[in-house]
């Protein structure tokens, strides 16, 4: 499938805007697999702070640590805490 830049631009957009629903500020998540010698353990427990315009989730870490969790190769999912 051939897509011209605007309509990537559109798909990257809709992208975006479905991971910024899924992972508000504030809501919790927990760290499936990060792709970086500095992640936390898996299983880590975090809020999120933020998606930026290229889909990364920033977290602040319950651990400390502040890596976000790159689209397309990290994985979190959103969890509640009890």
């Amino acid at each position: 499938m051939n897509l011209d830049k605007a309509a990537l631009a559109r798909l990257r957009k809709h992208t975006i805007e479905r991971i910024q629903r899924k992972y508000p500020e504030g809501c919790r998540v927990e760290l499936v697999c990060m792709d970086d010698p500095q992640a936390p353990p898996v299983g880590t427990k975090g809020t999120v702070i933020r998606v930026d315009d290229i889909g990364t989730i920033h977290v602040k870490w319950d651990n400390g640590s502040g890596l976000g969790v790159a689209f397309g190769v990290d994985m979190c999912k959103r969890v509640d805490d009890k």
